[in-house]
């Protein structure tokens, strides 16, 4: 078995207008970095469109719906809040991007693929049960653990959280269910605001918030001290990555001073996790990154360390 790499053009079909950092060159660039020799061995799928049932495990009927209506003309942009936009072509990237990722838990747990990366864009970390926010649609990862439930029987499924912003949508999905986990190392204060570490949820929420220039050093003994050991006790039956490159020290959008070799050290860190726990399935999703050379970095030692398991 080798690891998916699940992606869809349509992703690269949501504009959010002229100089948005969370622009389709994001997602060009991450291909163009798994185009290497070294990733010829990943298994290359088209990302399905989310099922409206998908879909609500998470979000209220009334929320998906009002998503989905809204269908801007060729040339216009309409804007949900000051940070988070759609045009024509956005609605289907954001069923892409849940159905990828939904596609990624069924590649491991049929066990054509160990593991999956799921390369589609928008990203879906700050998408709250009704509330599209923070450049994000539909709560990708969280549809995810959702469907693995559901489908899989998997009782006890783990989100876990690189990304340089607090994965607000994620705590609020998870916050109250114990069968469901969530982990995040994330700069703090820093845009959502959320993310403090009194923020437990029922015992399941774990955040490590980080000071703005926080570097490798602290960013390795967040993961070692705090929340791989909560991981572990929680043994989960999925690990879901959240896997954002915006920690990047290149980033423009926060202050965190992470090396590119950070993210091949953490990715070990929870293919070791997956290992010990669920067979070694493990699914990554997309999130933040915009520093387009350090995102594409990032995301290839990502996936290489995936290919090296």
């Amino acid at each position: 078995m080798t690891v998916a790499l699940i992606t869809h053009p349509a992703c690269l079909d949501h504009d959010m207008g002229p100089y948005h950092p969370e622009c389709p060159d994001r997602l060009r660039r991450v291909l163009m970095a798994l185009e290497a020799e070294e990733f010829h061995p990943l298994l290359r799928e088209a990302a399905p469109q989310a099922t409206i049932e998908q879909l609500t495990r998470v979000h209220p009927i009334e929320h998906v719906e009002a998503i989905l209506s809204i269908r801007p003309g060729p040339d216009e942009i309409f804007q949900l809040d000051g940070d988070t936009a759609m045009s024509a072509g956005s609605a289907e990237a954001a069923l892409r991007g849940a159905g990828g990722a939904v596609m990624g838990v069924d590649a491991v747990m049929e066990g054509w693929a160990r593991a999956a990366f799921v390369a589609t864009r928008p990203p879906g970390h700050h998408a709250e049960r009704s509330t599209p926010m923070g450049f994000c649609l539909f709560a990708n990862a969280s549809v995810a653990a959702r469907h693995a439930q559901a489908r899989w029987g998997v009782e006890r499924v783990a989100v876990v959280d690189f990304d340089v912003h607090h994965g607000n949508g994620t705590q609020d999905i998870f916050e109250s269910d114990p069968s469901l986990f969530y982990a995040s190392s994330h700069q703090h204060p820093c845009y959502p605001g959320t993310g403090a570490a009194s923020e437990r949820g029922v015992g399941n929420i774990f955040n490590a918030p980080l000071p703005p220039g926080s570097g490798s050093a602290v960013f390795r003994a967040a993961w070692e001290r705090l929340l791989l050991p909560a991981l572990d006790a929680f043994a989960p039956g999925l690990i879901i990555i959240s896997a954002g490159f915006d920690a990047h020290k290149a980033d423009p959008l926060a202050q965190l001073r992470l090396e590119t070799a950070d993210f091949a050290w953490i990715t070990e860190r929870l293919i070791e996790q997956a290992e010990r726990h669920c067979g070694g399935r493990l699914v990554s999703v997309l999130e933040g990154g915009y520093d387009l050379d350090a995102l594409a970095a990032s995301a290839a030692v990502h996936v290489a360390a995936l290919l090296r398991r």
